[in-house]
């Protein structure tokens, strides 16, 4: 995800008071109402994985690496581009900007072993947007069902989605609605049975639309209140005898039938603008954001109609996090702020268990694995912190390089974008 991907300097702090723990990965937590099948964590599909919350049920994820020793290829990436690479079987695949004059987006597919680029294709040329400090020009993460890969940019004042096989041949483009931004474009595709939805919060007339994935036809587009720019890409869960897809943006936190766009629910607030996505333990749904105040936010999803006075069950305002998405591990939810300060709280009652710096700036989503938690600084440096009551460092390693894609992970692999390179590390499995 975007946003906070601006080049801050690559300066990483002390990690105070931090104990080093066993390495050996802890079993992997049970799958909870709404996880994609085990087969499915071979692949990596879309933004944030096959349960779009940064979650990894791999036992054999790479806790530390050494970059220039352990790396089992690192591939030079053209042009630049925040968004996270995806996978799907041995083809990975990575959206960038030439940045050149025509205003070249392109498409390459590489191959999972080798980091080989296979093909790159342009998908659009088009003037450049203004964007903020912290943006890319390629921030939205494709995403795949196996057959096609969906890729999102904005052509000059309006969404661009288009589809391409694994051949690389483009299969269709859309152009659902218009998008207004002077913070620029990033609204990635999910896919939810035979519908591509993608997230038009924008400074306009807001909209969440669902596409034909097979041949780009509006299926569904309803209007969002508040007609606010906001950059979250939805999740989706069955809760409660309900399939909810969850959504923070435009002034609001809100669950959609993603068959038909009807609303379950909506809370109001708690501020304007948002960016990460929200996560799910099987009891609450979980927020951080925003602009122009900060805040975290546990939400009851069981209700129905405008639930802000009934279902939000805490809430607290102390180093909360707007840009990178948090993760909930069993009894925990964890969140780094954008300046660096890490945090644990018990999920049930919103208590802090601790707050602790551990570098400057991040704009990367967590991820867990191995029953960890994953952060990665703009810096490139990844820190690796057990869940807990304590502050419990397993791994800091260095990338070598500035990085403000989210990880990605495949078959005991992770692999990370950096400002230059892709990188694998770990044996595949």
């Amino acid at each position: 995800m975007w946003y906070g991907n601006h080049m801050r300097l690559p300066i990483i702090l002390p990690i105070a008071l931090a104990a080093i723990v066993s390495l050996a990965p802890p079993a992997p937590a049970p799958a909870t109402e709404g996880d994609a099948p085990p087969a499915a964590e071979a692949n990596w599909p879309a933004w944030r994985g096959p349960r779009g919350d940064g979650t990894s049920l791999d036992p054999h994820v790479p806790v530390k690496f050494d970059a220039e020793k352990d790396a089992a290829w690192k591939t030079p990436i053209p042009g630049k581009g925040h968004a996270s690479p995806i996978i799907w079987g041995d083809r990975l695949f990575l959206v960038t900007a030439l940045e050149d004059p025509e205003g070249v987006r392109a498409l390459l597919c590489l191959d999972r072993k080798s980091g080989e680029i296979l093909w790159q294709r342009e998908v659009l040329a088009a003037p450049l947007e203004k964007i903020h400090r912290l943006n890319s020009y390629a921030s939205s993460t494709p995403a795949t069902d196996g057959e096609r890969v969906y890729v999102s940019f904005l052509d000059k004042d309006k969404m661009f989605i288009a589809a391409y096989d694994f051949a690389g041949e483009k299969l269709w483009e859309a152009r659902p609605g218009v998008f207004s931004s002077v913070h620029g474009y990033c609204s990635s595709p999910i896919l939810w049975g035979e519908k591509l939805i993608v997230n038009g919060d924008h400074d306009g007339d807001a909209y969440l639309v669902a596409l034909d994935r097979k041949s780009g036809e509006t299926l569904w587009k309803i209007d969002r209140p508040n007609k606010t720019r906001s950059y979250c890409t939805p999740i989706i869960r069955e809760i409660g005898g309900r399939t909810q897809m969850l959504l923070s943006g435009s002034k609001c936190v809100a669950s959609y039938d993603p068959d038909t766009g009807a609303q379950h629910w909506i809370v109001d607030g708690p501020t304007e603008q948002y960016v990460a996505s929200l996560v799910y333990n099987g009891e609450y749904v979980f927020l951080t954001c925003g602009f122009p105040e900060r805040h975290f936010m546990a939400i009851d999803p069981t209700g129905t109609g405008n639930v802000t006075e009934s279902h939000v069950a805490w809430h607290v305002q102390k180093h909360c996090s707007y840009v990178p998405s948090p993760v909930a591990i069993g009894p925990y939810f964890l969140v780094v702020d954008d300046s660096g300060y890490a945090s644990c709280f018990e999920a049930k009652t919103g208590e802090r268990h601790w707050m602790e710096k551990i570098g400057r700036g991040h704009s990367a989503s967590m991820l867990t694995a191995n029953g960890l938690a994953y952060f990665l600084a703009d810096s490139g440096t990844l820190t690796v912190v057990k869940p807990g009551a304590d502050f419990q460092v397993a791994a800091v390693s260095e990338l070598g390089e500035e990085a403000y894609a989210s990880p990605a992970v495949s078959r005991g692999q992770l692999f990370i974008r950096g400002d230059r390179h892709l990188f694998c590390f770990g044996q595949e499995r």
